[in-house]
């Protein structure tokens, strides 16, 4: 069951990670959206059509309140994803790409 937040759009899910609320959509996600591609808050309603913009501003305003903690994450999940890389190694696709030069 989905704990209220102060933010009309913002719920705290099973897991106490905050979701916009009526979505499974995580803040954090639609924060890094955000981040990686510069979107305004009218892209990112755009490519998030089923969202309101309050939801959009609450969740952002949820991010701006929570900032150091959010941004904590976000660093730990790019140095995971950059470990799980690393620990997997090239990709027999891409070793073959670049043995025929195909790929630098």
């Amino acid at each position: 069951m989905p704990t209220t937040t102060e933010y009309k759009y913002v719920q705290l899910n099973d897991k106490g990670v905050p979701v916009i609320a009526g979505t499974t959509l995580k803040v954090i996600e639609l924060v890094m959206a955000q981040i990686a591609y510069g979107w305004s808050p009218d892209e990112l309603q755009v490519q998030h059509p089923y969202l309101s913009m309050s939801q959009i501003y609450s969740a952002l305003a949820y991010y701006w309140d929570y900032k150091e903690v959010i941004d904590a994450e976000i660093e730990e999940s790019l140095q995971w994803a950059k470990q799980v890389r690393k620990e997997a190694g090239i990709s027999p696709v891409a070793a073959k790409l670049r043995a025929k030069g195909l790929l630098v």
